[in-house]
Formats: structure tokens, C-alpha cells, sequence
């Protein structure tokens, strides 16, 4: 399973790079960056990432789409163009997987939205699980159903779990079989800690230090 890392954040990207798989970001997270320079910085994360870049169209309409996807294409040869799950974005997602070029259909909110987006070449598709959570549906559920219609029908579009609020979810999207997720530094950070963890070393120390 991939682990990308959710941020637009290039520190956070150069500290967790060993363990991550490539970078997902939004038009939000870019904004919260404070950096002017939207094309350095999207130049210094992919140098750092040698898997997929997810860089998401601010564009509505079809063919600006399709414009901009293109320019964000020529950036670094690991930016992967992330598209919203909308008539004019599966289109577009049509068009830039026929010229080879990978995408992310994001905004997922359905399986239907996710057997259009496979049926176009996606590379990837993010359905949205603590957003569905939010609103008193079951995300993980929604996963599980992309998963299996994706196995049945053998799609190559590979099921990237998104809004992933706690390990929890983290946990049961690898147990159904997700081909990716996509983490915040802090529910990342998250895997790596543990209170027993740390109270074991704790009481190692101090019974070593006891020894001497």
C-alpha cells in the first residue's frame, strides 16, 4: 500500500520522505503554505519524491482543464494532475490519460463517481472518508465497494483513500485492500508513536542507568 503525505509543506514532505510514497496537495493546503512561487515549490517537492505529485486544476470548465493541466504536466515528471469527480474533470481526465499523463480524480463521494473515473483512465481515485463520516455516512464502506467493483471488473485505477481523519480509518482502508492512502503530517506522525513504546524506554533507561 502507498503512503502519500498530504501537505504543501516542504519541510514536512524533506522530514517524513523516507516513509512516504509521493505527495497529495490542494488548492487549501497551497494556500496555507504561504509561498508566492507556486511553481518552485511544486519543483522543490517532486525533486524530493521520486513516486506521484498530486497537483490539483484550479480550473471549472473543460478546456481550461485541460490548459492548465498541461502546464502543471511540464513542471517536474512526477506531477500527477488531480481532477475533481464533475462531467468536465472526467472528461478532461479522458483526454490527459490518453496522452499519457497521470491523474488523480479527487472529490469522490460515490461508487459511481469512481467506476466513471476509473472507466477513464484514472490513475488514481481519492474518494473522501471522514467527509462522508461527517455528514453521518460510512466512508469506509464507500472504499470497500470502489475495491471490490474495481476487482470484479479489474480496473487499473488504484483506489487512493483521502480524508483519512484517524488511524482507525488508516487501519480498515489497508485491511480492505486500498492501493494507497493519502495522510496529514499528524495522523502520520501518529503511526509512529505509542505510550507503551515510550514508557518501555523509559523504564529500560532507567533500569540501565540503575545498573551502573
Amino acid at each position: 500500500m502507498e503512503i502519500f503525505l498530504d501537505t504543501a509543506d516542504v519541510d514536512y514532505v524533506a522530514f517524513y520522505k523516507s516513509f512516504i510514497d509521493g505527495v497529495t496537495m490542494n488548492p487549501s493546503l497551497v494556500a496555507k503554505s504561504g509561498r508566492d512561487d507556486y511553481e518552485g515549490l511544486i519543483k522543490e517537492i517532486c525533486q524530493q519524491i521520486s513516486g506521484h505529485v498530486s497537483i490539483e486544476v484550479i480550473s471549472n470548465g473543460y478546456d481550461d482543464m485541460l490548459v492548465e493541466a498541461k502546464q502543471l504536466a511540464k513542471i517536474y515528471n512526477n506531477v500527477c494532475i488531480k481532477l475533481p469527480c464533475t462531467f468536465d474533470g472526467l472528461r478532461a481526465c479522458r483526454k490527459l490519460s490518453s496522452d499519457g499523463i497521470p491523474t488523480n480524480l479527487t472529490l469522490c463521494f460515490s461508487s459511481t463517481q469512481a467506476l466513471l473515473a476509473a472507466k477513464c483512465g484514472a490513475t488514481y481515485v481519492s474518494p473522501f472518508v471522514g467527509r462522508l463520516d461527517d455528514i453521518g455516512h460510512d466512508g469506509v464502506a464507500l472504499l470497500e465497494e470502489i475495491v471490490n467493483i474495481f476487482a470484479t471488473h479489474e480496473y487499473e485505477t488504484r483506489v487512493l483513500a483521502a480524508s483519512i481523519r484517524n488511524l482507525q480509518h488508516l487501519i480498515q482502508a489497508a485491511l480492505i485492500g486500498v492501493n494507497a492512502v493519502t495522510l496529514s503530517p499528524q495522523i502520520l506522525q501518529q503511526c509512529f508513536d505509542h505510550p507503551l513504546t515510550i514508557k518501555g524506554l523509559e523504564i529500560f533507561k532507567k533500569d540501565w542507568e540503575n545498573k551502573q
